[in-house]
């Protein structure tokens, strides 16, 4: 089945290839070369993500192992599918490049082809060492160029001549210097460079992410939710661009990439929002604010979402569960925005649909939501009790009953039409939503799969990638066939389709990679230049003083930073480096002015302006590649989309504070329910604030009503603080007592003193999460803390390295001066009521100006 990227003319799909996959067009034996390397990148990333090599006992590789053939086939591929510029033949391969390429791989696969003799020798490199990771270097840049950018290879740059001119730096900057021989062996021959966290996040999980999106697309998955999206919301007023947002979430969790996103869709949805009124700029500008937010959205996010992991220390399911609520308010408010749009143009549906009342059509929507929730609990019920019951014979009727449920999905969609291949955007029709829905029913099953192995059986999100992908090569090889023996048909020839279909896709995945492994790859040069020069610790006295201590603009020089380098940096890369360098500095500074911000905060806040960067004008290729389709100038539709996109940025500066819009503190399912529907509400009425538009344009004191609501359903706990403190300072000496008073989950909050390497006396706040626990001495070693009674102090006695109190700034030795207890006050949430109040006054006062509805004729 063709994607929808190969339904885009010519110069787009080009766009996306000079972007994800390699420009270069080979016929011949190159073809034939970098297919097979393609698919041999492929099948090792799945062997290497599957139990398998341990299951057999062979092809097992240790992380750094793992790391340096991803990267060979990386840089490998990197020369072969780029040209080197842009008047350099596309249609073969020079020779020149065929030599790069075999000495990129030699260089990448260093560290595996002589991985013994290098644990022998650690920090002595020999002269083919020094050569090697020299021409690796050089190699790394090179290729960084062809397949990221410029910037970003001239930013690496930067950082290796900077680590070595240290003596030459202004006092702020300066430090010792590294010689050569002591830079390469960092970042070469160590896993503190190039073969750091990033490479091999890239390798573990990374690419097992990419291929499930691109194989889920190859089966049909993007056309599915495209034609679901299209036939929910198609006939809707302002409906091409409700399309538009919600097709650009859902393809989120196929794409990895802003560009290739705004393509699949953008084919369809542009033309039509300009038919529908939108314009072409405004039509542009949606689409690309919906496709580069699919990088927020669960349970497939963005690569950057798996470097968290590593970074803070948790999760995945966890980091999917502080993620959810924010990409869910941004889509919403981006609905709005479409909305209100829609309303303040006079736009009526372009789709004729035949009409239902209003109480017919809640009726359906209700139906069909509790009918999904009712199919997803039965799901889990049977699923976990099969666990519970049959124990070590539960894997094998598992399998069975995810058979079934295949074969029930497969007979669905024989029954049912086929779904069409795109959107006749001459002559658009609607389509009824279930019998849509049903006809790709099958195309959830590896989602779900996903999703239960990461967030019910806590897999890895390596192995949960895995077994999902395994479901769905066995979807694009038994879905055709199947559907046409249904039917009564022939399935002759369709088994050849599926499998061509896997093949292509898995090739298709492993060029989708080489960008982001060498991506990878250099933001490890990035952050070897960090760690060998000290330059983190000397961004907290920078940031400090140009922020002067104040946490607002030190965020906002922080989100500037983000946006600054997504002009030339692609997300992951610009995430690795903003978040090595200020993550810790805003919790560090943070701390010192009595405010606790959870690590996971800043991380998200990083990440989610890392991600504007990419619609950010002027460089924004999101936004080029909508400007080719609308036909508009790039540079307009890059500042309407970065105000549209921009209206949801308040979000991440709300997280920071109040941490409830991250799920974290969120105790029970009613204080959850609250939490919901009142970020939900605070989203809408921001938006209709920024829009100046709630049911009619609004005036200035109806606007000030609508933000003084926004404020007390966002920040409650700011108002309550006024009124009474959410805390009570106790002696140290109690704090064990506290921890026993707080419940699995919660925060222990610590006021602690001491001196720092630089000679300053510093008194901050820091807090970590207790689990569960028998006792409380158990629970804050559980979390990495040992507390030592010295009289009637009390002082932080061992930090455990990379625990939950490592991470939140605990330091060794230093005094605990006081301990935060959560005081009996009400809680803040009675200020959404007021809120609501408001709200309801202004939707009232509106709703008396709005025009008398036009009476039919008789």
């Amino acid at each position: 089945m063709a994607t929808d990227i190969e339904k885009a003319p010519e110069a787009l799909q080009d766009l996306v290839a000079s972007t994800d996959t390699g420009a270069r067009k080979c016929d011949g034996p190159a073809r034939h070369v970098i297919f097979a390397l393609a698919l041999s990148w492929a099948l090792f990333q799945l062997w290497y993500a599957s139990p398998l090599p341990f299951t057999f006992g062979i092809g097992i590789l240790n992380d750094t192992e793992a790391r340096s053939l991803h990267l060979a086939f990386a840089l490998g591929l990197a020369f072969l599918a780029w040209p080197a510029f842009k008047r350099s033949p596309r249609d073969r391969v020079p020779v020149t490049d065929v030599v790069l390429a075999l000495a990129g791989a030699f260089a990448g696969g260093y560290f595996l082809l002589f991985y013994g003799e290098l644990a022998t020798r650690p920090g002595l490199p020999t002269t083919m060492d020094i050569v090697v990771a020299s021409v690796g270097l050089v190699l790394l840049l090179e290729a960084t160029r062809r397949a990221v950018g410029w910037p970003m290879s001239v930013l690496a740059a930067l950082f290796i001549f900077y680590s070595m001119a240290g003596p030459l730096m202004p006092d702020l900057l300066s430090h010792r210097g590294a010689s050569l021989s002591r830079l390469l062996s960092h970042m070469w021959l160590t896993t503190e460079g190039v073969y750091g966290i990033a490479l091999g996040v890239s390798a573990g999980t990374i690419f097992v992410y990419v291929l499930f999106g691109t194989l889920l697309d190859r089966a049909g998955g993007g056309n599915y939710m495209m034609q679901v999206s299209f036939a929910m919301l198609g006939h809707l007023r302002g409906g091409p661009a409700k399309v538009a947002v919600i097709s650009s979430a859902l393809n989120g969790m196929i794409s990895g990439s802003s560009v290739s996103n705004v393509v699949s869709g953008g084919i369809f949805t542009i033309p039509l929002m300009k038919k529908a009124g939108y314009g072409g700029v405004k039509a542009g500008a949606i689409e690309t604010m919906s496709s580069v937010n699919g990088q927020i959205m669960p349970p497939v996010m963005g690569a950057a979402a798996f470097l968290m992991v590593e970074y803070v220390g948790i999760s995945y399911s966890e980091v999917v569960k502080h993620a959810l609520l924010p990409a869910v308010l941004a889509y919403i408010g981006l609905l709005y925005i479409v909305h209100l749009e829609a309303l303040k143009l006079g736009m009526q549906p372009i789709i004729e649909r035949a009409p239902r009342s209003w109480r017919d059509s809640m009726l359906r929507f209700g139906l069909g939501l509790s009918g999904s929730a009712i199919v997803i609990a039965l799901l889990y019920y049977l699923f976990t009790g099969l666990d519970a019951w049959l124990g070590a014979a539960a894997p094998w009727a598992t399998g069975a009953a995810v058979l079934a449920l295949y074969f029930v999905s497969v007979q669905q969609a024989a029954r049912s039409p086929d779904l069409p291949d795109d959107i006749d955007i001459d002559n658009p029709r609607a389509l009824d939503t279930w019998p849509t829905v049903r006809a790709g029913l099958h195309y959830l099953m590896p989602i779900g799969t996903l999703i239960w192995c990461l967030m019910v059986e806590q897999m890895s999100p390596s192995l949960a990638a895995f077994w999902a992908i395994t479901v769905l090569i066995a979807l694009m090889l038994t879905q055709r066939p199947l559907i046409e023996l249904l039917r009564g048909r022939s399935a002759a020839g369709h088994w050849l389709s599926g499998v061509r279909a896997v093949i292509d896709g898995l090739e298709g995945g492993s060029r989708n990679m080489i960008g982001i492994g060498v991506a990878t790859a250099t933001a490890g040069i990035i952050v070897g230049g960090i760690t060998l020069t000290g330059l983190g610790l000397r961004m907290t006295e920078f940031v400090e003083f140009v922020s002067q201590g104040d946490v607002i603009v030190m965020l906002l020089f922080v989100a500037f930073v983000c946006l600054v380098l997504g002009l030339g940096v692609p997300t992951t890369a610009n995430y690795v480096l903003v978040a090595t360098l200020m993550a810790p500095v805003v919790v560090e500074l943070g701390a010192r002015s009595g405010l606790v911000i959870p690590l996971i905060a800043v991380h998200l806040f990083v990440f989610y302006y890392g991600i504007m960067g990419d619609i950010t004008p002027p460089v924004g290729l999101a936004t080029f590649a909508a400007s080719a389709i609308s036909g508009e100038d790039a540079i307009a539709t890059g500042v309407q989309g970065a105000v549209y996109a921009l209206r949801t940025v308040i979000l991440p500066f709300i997280w920071i504070f109040n941490p409830q819009l991250l799920l974290i503190d969120v105790h029970g399912g009613f204080e959850l329910m609250r939490v919901v529907l009142a970020c939900t509400v605070a989203m809408l009425l921001f938006t209709a604030v920024t829009m100046n538009w709630f049911r009619v344009k609004s005036h200035w004191w109806e606007t000030a009503l609508l933000v003084v609501a926004v404020v007390l359903l966002f920040r409650p706990d700011y108002f309550m603080d006024r009124l009474t403190p959410a805390h009570r300072l106790l002696p140290a000496a109690q704090v064990y007592a506290v921890v026993d008073t707080l419940p699995p989950g919660a925060r222990l909050a610590l006021i602690i003193e001491g001196t720092t390497i630089e000679g300053d006396d510093i008194t901050k706040t820091v807090a970590v999460n207790l689990g569960a626990g028998a006792s409380a001495r158990q629970r804050l070693t559980d979390a990495g803390l040992q507390l030592l009674p010295l009289g009637d102090q009390l002082q932080v006695g061992a930090v455990k390295f990379g625990s939950r109190a490592s991470k939140s700034g605990f330091q060794q030795g230093w005094d605990v001066s006081a301990v935060q207890q959560p005081t009996d006050r009400p809680s803040p949430h009675w200020f959404y009521l007021p809120a609501l109040a408001l709200a309801a006054l202004v939707w009232w006062a509106q709703g008396r100006r709005l025009p008398a509805p036009r009476l039919a004729p008789a």
